[in-house]
């Protein structure tokens, strides 16, 4: 599944291509992708909560899109732009048996490729979009939340995990795995330590370690690794430039020297430095 920096980089490509111009016809082939009926209408903007993408169009409805595990957004127009789990389908005819739904636009179409069909096309009335199930229950983005706030939600869960607490969308949004262990490293903070016993102190350092992280990867296309790409469909390199501790397992610490290690934690693989993060 993409993480937050992987979502605002498709955002931000997207947007080059498809703002202002006229959704003109959806074809859908997977009833289970798409979720409402198909609307017309320009494209106003293009908006990200958490991990969802929200197409807004003039006609007051909005498409909400969630890649979830294997979904691609491929746009072809005048040149062929992919953003999404990577696979020959970046190159190859389209549509093609992993196609669920297809947009039309004025200048191109977008297909939405889901291999698993666990992903979704919604379309909402555009001011209902901050009260459906999906994007009601997600909570403040690191970037939105004073370390006030971020203190207080460890504390209403005391005895879980600190790992498990900041993967839990409900209490902080866009944390995934990867920034999780990131953030927690950069802070000098063991994941397996209990969220109660976090300081404010530390709880500041760690919200804003997960903002510092997330903006790097942000800026450099995202982590990508084995499954997602750019929009322009050229790989995000966070995790070859700024990662310090995610898959560097039996490499040194960027502060110590102390061998990384991988190890499981919140049902997740973990990398921490043990000298470190003790």
């Amino acid at each position: 599944m993409p993480e937050l920096p992987e979502v605002e980089t498709i955002r931000r490509g997207l947007s080059q291509f498809i703002i202002n111009h006229k959704l003109k016809n959806t074809e859908i082939s997977c009833q289970k992708s798409f979720i409402g009926t198909p609307t017309t209408g320009v494209v106003t903007n293009i908006r990200r909560f958490g991990k969802a993408l929200i197409i807004d169009l003039d006609n007051q409805k909005s498409l909400m899109i969630h890649l979830r595990m294997t979904g691609q957004l491929i746009y072809d127009g005048e040149h062929r732009y992919a953003a999404g789990h990577p696979s020959d389908n970046f190159t190859a005819n389209l549509p093609n048996k992993q196609t669920r739904v297809i947009l039309k636009f004025d200048n191109g179409t977008l297909y939405f490729n889901d291999q698993r069909k666990f992903g979704f096309i919604k379309v909402v009335p555009t001011v209902e979009i901050p009260n459906d199930p999906f994007i009601k229950k997600l909570a403040k983005e690191p970037w939105d939340m004073t370390s006030d706030e971020f203190y207080q939600k460890l504390q209403n869960h005391p005895k879980s995990c600190i790992k498990a607490t900041i993967l839990d969308q409900t209490i902080i949004c866009g944390l995934g795995n990867i920034y999780a262990d990131e953030a927690l490293f950069a802070s000098h903070i063991h994941p397996k330590r209990r969220s109660g016993d976090i300081t404010k102190s530390e709880a500041k350092k760690l919200l804003q370690s997960a903002c510092n992280v997330m903006d790097k990867s942000i800026d450099s296309g995202g982590s990508t690794m084995a499954t997602y790409v750019k929009a322009d469909g050229t790989k995000g390199d966070y995790l070859e430039l700024f990662a310090q501790v995610f898959r560097r397992e039996g490499k040194p610490c960027p502060y110590c020297g102390t061998e990384i290690t991988k190890i499981r934690v919140a049902g997740r693989g973990t990398h921490i430095c043990p000298r470190c993060q003790k």
